[in-house]
């Protein structure tokens, strides 16, 4: 089996994929969260595992847009919380006075913040596609740079780490989701018996109205589902247009959470059910 992730080799992505994979598979690394969601789409790949959340900078936007708009075939069929330790890796041992620039993810460098302004104030920040691009791009300089990255990086492309647990919460977690096409079996981890929940994404319902959303949402309180999460994301159409991502608790075959869902369709302009599978 095939299962795409955010690389390089390395990434926060991989090592979920490592910590939930039930059995040997093969790891394809993309340069971009879309670009993995999308080989499922087109069959490149069987499986993808990609964040979705993090529990200190919220919301990972190119999930959601992507799974909204682009991947109308896939499906999340798994869920993993996954802990994230970040170290702050360089080329070879330097003092972290003397670091001039730190390159990572942007998640990872809003996960870090309080320790970047507090011990590296002067240090450049620059963007990378992801924390494991960022240690190789540290790797091949010759500069005082340094990355925030996993450990796992550090040993894959020979640096050494500076500083490690450097997150601004020891209890920083991400989760991450399994992707499959919506024919496929459900994929890792597999619990049976374990409670599911269903993630929603809906748009198109009079939105300027006042309480048009709160009428939206009571089609899941009269029935007694439980709404779980609510994330707002612009349509990329004109400003004051959004679509909607939620979490329920249950499956969609369930029969509340089936007229809920049946009762929502009939009051929104688009409901699509991005997936049911066991809570993490």
């Amino acid at each position: 089996m095939k299962v795409a992730f955010l690389g390089p080799a390395g990434t926060f992505s991989e090592e979920a994929l490592r910590a939930s994979a039930r059995r040997p598979v093969d790891e394809v690394a993309y340069a971009t969260v879309a670009e993995a969601i999308m080989a499922v789409e087109y069959g490149a790949v069987d499986r993808a595992i990609v964040p979705i959340e993090n529990s200190l900078e919220g919301p990972v936007t190119a999930t959601l847009d992507t799974l909204a708009g682009d991947a109308a075939a896939v499906r999340i069929v798994g869920e993993l919380v996954h802990p994230i330790r970040h170290c702050l890796v360089a080329r070879a041992p330097i003092g972290l006075d003397e670091v001039q620039r730190v390159v990572s993810h942007p998640q990872a460098t809003g996960q870090c913040a309080r320790f970047l302004g507090a011990r590296l104030p002067g240090a450049d920040l620059v963007a990378a596609a992801s924390t494991a691009e960022a240690v190789r791009i540290v790797a091949d300089s010759d500069e005082r740079w340094a990355a925030l990255g996993t450990r796992l990086s550090a040993e894959l492309y020979g640096c050494d780490v500076l500083a490690e647990g450097v997150e601004d919460r020891p209890d920083n977690v991400t989760r991450f989701v399994w992707l499959a096409r919506a024919e496929a079996a459900p994929a890792e981890p597999e619990a049976s018996g374990a409670p599911e929940k269903t993630s929603i994404v809906f748009w198109g319902f009079n939105d300027a109205s006042p309480g048009a959303l709160v009428a939206v949402l009571k089609e899941l309180a009269d029935r007694e589902v439980n709404l779980t999460k609510i994330e707002s994301r612009p349509r990329r159409m004109r400003l004051g247009r959004y679509m909607f991502f939620a979490d329920l608790d249950g499956g969609a075959s369930e029969p509340a959470v089936a007229e809920a869902l049946a009762a929502l369709e009939r009051r929104v302009e688009v409901l699509r059910v991005l997936g049911s599978y066991v809570s993490a």
